[in-house]
């Protein structure tokens, strides 16, 4: 999701030389076939945006695999860029590295001041160790890597998976089928009421070319939308925008995760950036695309 929108970004902004890599194509997590990769393609700028992702579900199922296949994924690519004489990277990352009972809005400055969410530990640890990497190498190699931490993301080419997936795109899938089946309820994790931020990935995408158009950008800089829902709330926008006549029924025995995770967004929007779309026009754009994917057979599950 993320990649294809970054492309995409990229191709409306005049960059005609965008390469990249599906995971069929390149395995991240083999560190010789990356270096060959950076050897044969010789990129000026390279942007990691690759990751083993998950809902609370999948996180907290198997914090081992997100934290080993992260790690390396970063340490190949980060390191094997420096190798191969890459001046300029961007890495992408999550505001889950943040502590779990952050200052809200949280700021950049709190990173490793406290314990981390433990449903998806794992995955943070990793998205630490490639920021730290790349903070390392600008200060001691003299290369200008850097990193951005996006809030949740949602959009075009999301990952629908019910058990694995994040919760927008979970709750996407389970209010289309209730109204395509008619279903009289939708049953979702958790009490509803951990609040959460959601940033459109052409938003994100956006931010990234912004951030890489700059001569000297900070280490470590948040993206959100500046706006939290619960979780209760952002239910009742995607019924709505699916026009699913259903009821919502929470399941109490399942985790909800942090209890609030606003970024703070004061440093980008300080540089000249700021979102465009809103939660309901993105949640709208994102169901019509959903809904073709499902009838062409195209959709991620």
């Amino acid at each position: 999701m993320v990649g294809s929108a970054v492309c995409r970004a990229l191709a409306a902004n005049g960059f005609g030389n965008v390469v990249c890599r599906t995971h069929r194509e390149l395995d991240l997590l083999d560190p010789a076939a990356v270096r060959a990769f950076y050897a044969a393609e010789k990129p000026d700028v390279a942007i990691i945006a690759a990751a083993r992702v998950g809902g609370i579900g999948a996180n907290s199922a198997d914090n081992a695999r997100f934290l080993y296949e992260n790690e390396m994924i970063a340490m190949n690519t980060v390191m094997g860029a420096y190798e191969a004489g890459v001046k300029r990277l961007l890495f992408l990352g999550s505001t889950c590295i943040y502590p779990r009972l952050a200052p809200q809005p949280i700021p950049e400055s709190v990173l490793l001041t406290g314990a981390l969410e433990k449903t998806n530990e794992g995955y943070a640890l990793a998205k630490i160790s490639g920021l730290k990497l790349c903070e390392f190498l600008r200060r001691d190699r003299g290369v200008t890597y850097h990193s951005l931490m996006p809030t949740n993301l949602y959009g075009t080419g999301d990952n629908y998976d019910i058990v694995g997936g994040h919760v927008l795109p979970t709750m996407i899938r389970k209010f289309e089928t209730a109204r395509v089946n008619g279903d009289a309820k939708v049953s979702l994790w958790g009490t509803g009421t951990p609040l959460r931020e959601f940033l459109h990935v052409d938003d994100l995408a956006a931010a990234c070319v912004f951030m890489l158009k700059m001569d000297d950008p900070p280490d470590l800089v948040n993206v959100g939308s500046g706006r939290e829902v619960a979780i209760r709330e952002l239910a009742e926008l995607v019924k709505c925008a699916t026009g699913c006549p259903a009821a919502i029924e929470w399941d109490s025995s399942k985790p909800d995760g942090t209890p609030r995770k606003l970024c703070d967004t004061s440093l980008i929007r300080s540089l000249g950036w700021k979102p465009k779309i809103e939660l309901e026009e993105g949640l709208a754009r994102t169901v019509a695309e959903y809904r073709i994917a499902v009838a062409d057979g195209s959709v991620r599950l």
